[in-house]
C-alpha cells in the first residue's frame, strides 16, 4: 500500500546512537520532566475544586499515571527505541497512527517551550531587567546546545537541576512539616467524591512525562533493564514528593486561603522560613522551568529524528553526528521550531491543554502498541525483560487506554478551542503524510 512506503524508507544516518544513559539519568529524566512547574501552578485551582480533598485527587491521578508507566516498563524491556512513541505504534500498530501522535506532538512540544521559556524570562526580569526576546533565544539555543554536543551532558544537566530541586523542597517539607496542623487541613472527603474526581484532569498534570527516558531508549546502558528500574523509581519518587508537598502546604494554609493564593508554594515557606522563602522558592521554581525545558527538548529531537530515520520526515533528519553521536539536524530542527513559537502569543491555559492532548493520544497509542505486541510478537514478548503475562500486559494496556480517552473527553468541557487546533494541525499532517506516501511509492518522485 502506499501509505506503508514511508515506513519502508531507510534513512542516511551517519551513525549509530551512543549509550551514554545510566540509571540515574533514567530516573532524573522522568521524575525530572513530571516534577516541574505544575508543583508551583496546580494546587490553588485544584484547592478551589477540592478544598482538602485535594490530598486524595493526587492518589486518583497517579493511577492512570502507574498504568502507563507500565506499559512504558514493559515496552522498553521488550523493544527499546529512542523516539519511542513514534517508533512503537509505527512497527505494531500502523506507520500512520506512529506518524500522526508525533505529528501531533510537534506543535504542542513548540508551546510547552514558548510558555516555560516566557515564564522563566518573567522571573528573572522581576530581578534583573533584560531583554526578553533575545533572552529567550539564548535560554533556547542553550538548551539545544547541550543536546548537540552530547546527551550525556543533558543527563548531567538534569540530575544536577532535579537534585537542586530537591534539596528546596526538601527544606521547604522539613522546614513547614512541624508547623502543620491537621485540624487546619480538615476532613479531605468532606467536599464529596464528585468535587474530589472533578479536580483529578486537573492533578494529572503533575504526573505527566514520568515516562520520557523511553524517547532515548537506545542511548541508555542495558535500557531493557535499566528504563524499567528508572520509571518505576521515578513514579515513586515524583508520587512521594507531590504528596508531602501538598500535606505541607495544605496544612499550613488551609484550603481557602490555598484556593485563593497565586503563589502558594511561597505563602506556604513564608510561614517557617520568612524572608528566606522568597530566594528559596523563586529559585526551585527557576530550576523546576529549566529542568522540563532541558527533558522537553530533548525528547522534542529524538521523536523528530524517529520520523526521519523512519522516513516519515525527510531522511536527512534521522542523521547521527558522526563524532557527538547525537541526532544533530533533529535537534536542529526542533531548536529552529521553537525559536518560532516565540512569535505566538502565550496563553498559558490554552497551551497546556493543547499539549495534553497529544500527550494522551500518545499514552493511548503505546498503549495500544503493548497489546499489539503480546497479541502477535510472542518472540518479542519472550525476550522482554519484564515478565509479564500477556494477560496481565492486555489488562493493563486496556485499563490506561480507557483512562487516556476518560481524561481527553474530559478536557472538552473546560476549552473546546485546543481541540480545534491539534485537529486543524492534524489535517495538515494527513495531507503531508498522503503527499509523502505518494513520492515514495513505486513509480513516484524520489524521496
Amino acid at each position: 500500500m502506499a501509505n506503508n512506503s514511508i515506513a519502508r524508507a531507510r534513512p542516511a544516518a551517519a551513525g549509530a546512537l551512543r549509550e551514554r544513559v545510566g540509571l540515574a539519568g533514567v530516573v532524573m529524566f522522568g521524575a525530572g520532566t513530571a516534577i516541574g512547574v505544575s508543583i508551583f501552578t496546580v494546587l490553588a485551582p485544584t484547592a478551589q475544586i477540592a478544598g482538602s480533598g485535594l490530598l486524595v485527587a493526587v492518589l486518583l491521578a497517579a493511577v492512570p499515571m502507574i498504568l502507563f508507566a507500565v506499559v512504558y516498563g514493559f515496552m522498553s524491556s521488550a523493544v527499546p527505541r529512542s523516539g519511542a512513541s513514534f517508533e512503537w505504534p509505527t512497527r505494531f500498530v500502523h506507520p500512520l497512527v506512529g506518524f500522526m501522535i508525533a505529528w501531533l506532538r510537534i506543535v504542542g512540544n513548540v508551546g510547552v517551550m514558548t510558555v516555560l521559556t516566557t515564564v522563566l524570562i518573567d522571573y528573572v526580569g522581576a530581578a534583573i531587567p533584560v531583554p526578553a526576546t533575545a533572552a529567550k533565544v539564548v535560554l533556547i539555543t542553550a538548551i539545544f546546545a547541550i543536546n548537540y554536543v552530547v546527551v550525556a551532558a543533558a543527563a548531567r544537566a538534569q540530575i544536577v537541576m532535579m537534585t537542586v530541586l530537591l534539596v528546596a523542597l526538601g527544606v521547604f517539607v522539613a522546614s513547614g512539616t512541624p508547623h502543620v496542623e491537621l485540624s487546619v487541613i480538615g476532613n479531605p472527603l468532606a467536599v464529596g467524591w464528585p468535587a474530589i474526581f472533578a479536580a483529578v484532569p486537573l492533578m494529572i498534570s503533575l504526573f505527566l512525562g514520568i515516562e520520557s527516558a523511553t524517547e532515548i531508549g537506545e542511548e541508555v546502558r542495558n535500557a531493557r533493564r535499566t528504563i524499567p528500574l528508572g520509571i518505576a523509581l521515578a513514579v515513586g519518587l515524583t508520587a512521594a514528593v507531590y504528596l508531602l508537598v501538598s500535606f505541607v502546604t495544605l496544612g499550613l494554609l488551609g484550603p481557602e486561603r490555598l484556593a485563593a493564593s497565586t503563589a502558594p508554594l511561597l505563602e506556604a515557606a513564608q510561614v517557617p522560613l520568612g524572608t528566606l522563602a522568597t530566594p528559596i522558592m523563586l529559585g526551585a521554581a527557576a530550576v523546576a522551568i529549566l529542568k522540563t525545558m532541558n527533558s522537553s527538548g530533548l525528547v522534542f529531537s529524538r521523536f523528530l529524528f524517529a520520523m526521519g530515520r523512519s522516513g516519515a520526515l525527510p531522511l536527512v533528519m534521522g542523521r547521527v553526528h558522526p563524532r557527538f553521536g547525537t541526532p544533530h539536524v533533529a535537534i536542529i530542527v526542533a531548536w529552529l521550531a521553537c525559536l518560532s513559537g516565540l512569535l505566538m502569543p502565550s496563553n498559558l491555559v490554552f497551551l497546556l491543554l493543547a499539549v495534553n492532548i497529544p500527550t494522551m493520544l500518545k499514552y493511548l497509542a503505546s498503549s495500544w502498541s503493548a497489546v499489539r505486541l503480546v497479541n502477535r510478537h510472542p518472540e518479542l514478548h519472550a525476550a522482554a525483560a519484564l515478565a509479564f503475562r500477556a494477560s496481565t500486559v492486555r489488562m493493563t494496556a486496556w485499563a490506561a487506554i480507557l483512562c487516556g480517552a476518560g481524561i481527553i473527553v474530559a478536557g472538552l468541557g473546560a476549552d473546546w478551542r485546543p481541540y480545534a487546533l491539534i485537529g486543524t494541525w492534524g489535517v495538515a499532517g494527513l495531507a503531508w503524510w498522503f503527499v509523502r506516501a505518494r513520492r515514495t511509492a513505486p513509480g513516484g518522485a524520489a524521496a
